[in-house]
């Protein structure tokens, strides 16, 4: 085990010196404070095994989500996680990100910098700086709706896609739909593309045409809808499922303005099942994700990874929620 008498003697500074800038002295210069904690955490050093005594600490991390209040998709997920970790002893700081700040210190810098055991996040993309970080990390992080491989300090939560969409299709064809499109935002987030391989999955495993054109990808939600709602209706199609439920109220906005009725003319289903959802016109059927215990999945599997337990994903089962936004094919035809 690496101790700060291994990290003074790599680069020459006394024990009191490493400790000082571990612990954020105020009389330590900012660039050897950052040279002490980078060479601390290449040597796999963490202050907190070396120190039982200190208070437990974890951190939610969080980016591209509003979690303030409780109409918020990511504020039910913090409670969740923070039922469970804080009767077990942890504190726990909830941390906005940005990109900014993953350039100006490495992740198990910033972990061990501010004396966290382990971090759930929030939000994250694919280009962001910590991503690849983390694929590299020796501190404990699970990442909500992302995945890192082959690092047995991470873990990805979430709910189960594949299951959720073939709800949703399987929901559908029961209706006697058997022309079904799909709406997404750019392919640049996991989640994105693991809902995109899981829509033309549940095409196939319902018998139902999986046609490539099938599905409208832009980058903006409402470029999307506008480029793409009227080439799936010119194409057949008499329901669309969205990547997720802002995308959805977008694409009811988008017919209703085009005098096409929902679910007469079409039917549309969502993703995530935001408060939103039973407000919207017509209210919504959408897959829904059950934020609160995201947030306990979160922490069962941050556990998991503090004790030693290298558990990759955890998944929990999707359900479907039934409004009026869809309705029989046969009726829109009629």
């Amino acid at each position: 085990m690496t101790t700060i008498a291994d990290i003074g003697k790599r680069l020459g500074v006394s024990k009191s010196t490493v400790s000082k800038a571990l612990n954020n002295a105020p009389d330590i210069s900012e660039n050897l404070r950052k040279t002490i904690v980078e060479t601390a955490v290449e040597m796999g050093y963490s202050k907190l095994r070396q120190n039982r005594k200190e208070a437990k600490k974890l951190c939610i991390l969080i980016e591209n989500m509003d979690y303030t209040n409780d109409l918020h998709f990511g504020y039910h997920i913090i409670v969740g996680f923070r039922q469970l970790a804080e009767p077990s002893g942890y504190q726990v700081d909830v941390v906005p990100l940005d990109n900014e700040m993953q350039r100006a210190t490495g992740f198990d810098a910033f972990m061990l910098q501010h004396h966290y055991l382990g971090a759930f996040i929030l939000g994250m993309s694919l280009n962001d700086p910590w991503m690849n970080d983390l694929q590299a990390s020796r501190t404990p992080a699970v990442l909500y709706d992302n995945y890192v491989p082959e690092n047995p300090t991470t873990c990805y939560v979430g709910i189960d896609n594949s299951e959720g969409m073939n709800l949703a299709v399987k929901h559908l064809k029961s209706l006697g739909h058997r022309n079904i499109g799909y709406l997404s935002t750019s392919l640049g987030s996991y989640i994105t593309q693991v809902r995109h391989r899981a829509f033309f999955s549940a095409l196939k495993k319902n018998g139902l045409k999986s046609d490539p054109r099938l599905a409208g990808i832009s980058y903006y939600v409402s470029e999307c809808v506008r480029r793409n709602v009227p080439k799936l209706l010119d194409q057949g199609v008499t329901a669309i499922i969205c990547c997720h439920d802002q995308m959805a109220n977008a694409a009811m906005v988008q017919c209703r303005e085009a005098g096409i009725k929902i679910p007469e003319d079409v039917s549309i289903v969502g993703f995530d099942d935001l408060p939103m959802c039973a407000y919207t016109e017509p209210p919504l059927t959408t897959v829904r994700q059950d934020q609160l215990l995201l947030g306990k999945c979160g922490y069962h599997a941050l556990e998991s990874l503090l004790d030693g337990v290298p558990v990759g994903t955890l998944l929990l089962h999707a359900s479907l929620v039934t409004r009026q936004s869809c309705g029989t094919a046969a009726r829109q035809k009629g």
